[in-house]
């Protein structure tokens, strides 16, 4: 069991700095094995991070983009919206985005498929396992906002990523469990974008959420009130909050 974690934690300390480049977890499983799987491969695959940072900034600005990142750098938890979502080419955008900017945003998936086969590709594209299962028989199952909750309590370091509208086409209804998710977990919310017409992709606000829903999300409608999508057509606030 012992070697088990250890080689997990491994392939974690390697998908998440040379294939996603993301910030090396500071959570070992096996507190003794820290010192075992400390810097030196993080810096054998330093050069290979900026080697895709540099790949997906050039590729972003030879497209004509450019970056706006107001994350600060002390902010260690979020929730960070991705709007507007118009097009399956904001994921691909979006994703260089977030590597350019080394942001390391984690989208939630179903815990199974964090096993082999699919736990390493799933990782390295930035997947984090969901576990709604009762803790105990007789439980009623947690709700994906309870579970989401939970995960902010196991990883002190977790930007997680979600799309409000939920799916491409016009949407008049955000999905508002982003916000239920960062009250209960207390933390802020960071507001990303891609707007096509000033070709600027970024994190552009961050909304500190103070339980007031009608006015926080009135707060980031205005926000994403004037940012144009690849199909503007269709694109829409949530009309509770406007």
């Amino acid at each position: 069991m012992l070697f088990r974690q250890a080689a997990l934690y491994q392939e974690e300390r390697f998908l998440t700095t040379s294939i996603h480049l993301y910030t090396i977890s500071d959570h070992c499983p096996v507190p003794q094995l820290r010192k075992l799987y400390n810097p030196p491969i993080f810096f054998l695959l330093l050069p290979f991070k900026m080697l895709f940072q540099s790949f997906a900034q050039k590729s972003l600005q030879a497209m004509g983009w450019t970056f706006n990142n107001k994350l600060p750098a002390d902010i260690q938890q979020c929730v960070m919206i991705a709007a507007p979502h118009t097009s399956n080419w904001d994921s691909l955008y979006t994703k260089l985005a977030f590597i350019v900017m080394d942001i390391p945003v984690k989208i939630t998936i179903k815990g199974s498929y964090m096993n082999f086969p699919f736990g390493p590709f799933v990782r390295a594209m930035g997947g984090i396992g969901i576990d709604r299962r009762p803790k105990q028989e007789g439980q009623e199952r947690p709700s994906m906002v309870q579970a989401m909750v939970e995960l902010f309590k196991e990883h002190p370091r977790l930007v997680m990523l979600v799309t409000p509208e939920g799916t491409r086409a016009k949407q008049s209804q955000w999905k508002t469990g982003f916000y239920h998710v960062a009250v209960q977990a207390g933390v802020p919310i960071a507001l990303a974008y891609m707007d096509y017409a000033k070709k600027e992709t970024g994190v552009g606000k961050i909304v500190y959420p103070t339980g007031d829903m009608d006015k926080d999300m009135r707060e980031i409608m205005a926000f994403y009130k004037d940012i144009k999508g690849k199909f503007p057509e269709n694109f829409s606030l949530d009309e509770r909050f406007i």
